[in-house]
């Protein structure tokens, strides 16, 4: 199994743990390739919410840059939802945590 494919399958694993049972596959495949090496780099990898500056770099790069969200609420819900979704997880994976967004938001037209 190639190191790509078991970023993917850990994700699917973190999705399926905080209740997200049909994942979208070639979604998930989308955003893990948009994300390049960084999937592959410990501290990159992972989010955050405990973290300001974190979930700022979130928004600015990805919310507001990648998928074109402007609105501030719905960017605070977003985060929100997204961080309290995942309060369990102990250490987020980025593409997990994305693909949740993207999912809530209905942007999977950007990916796929």
């Amino acid at each position: 199994m190639s190191k790509f494919d078991e970023v993917v399958e850990k994700a699917i694993a973190q999705l399926n743990s905080v209740g997200i049972k049909d994942v979208d596959e070639t979604l998930l495949r989308a955003i893990v390739k948009s994300q390049g090496p960084s999937v592959y780099l410990r501290d990159a990898s992972l989010v955050s919410c405990a973290d300001a500056g974190e979930l700022k770099r979130v928004e600015d790069n990805f919310l507001v840059k990648k998928l074109g969200v402007t609105d501030q609420t719905t960017i605070d819900n977003v985060l929100k939802k997204a961080c309290d979704k995942f309060s369990d997880v102990r250490q987020k994976m980025r593409v997990a945590f994305y693909y949740y967004i993207v999912k809530e938001l209905g942007k999977e037209s950007k990916f796929v």
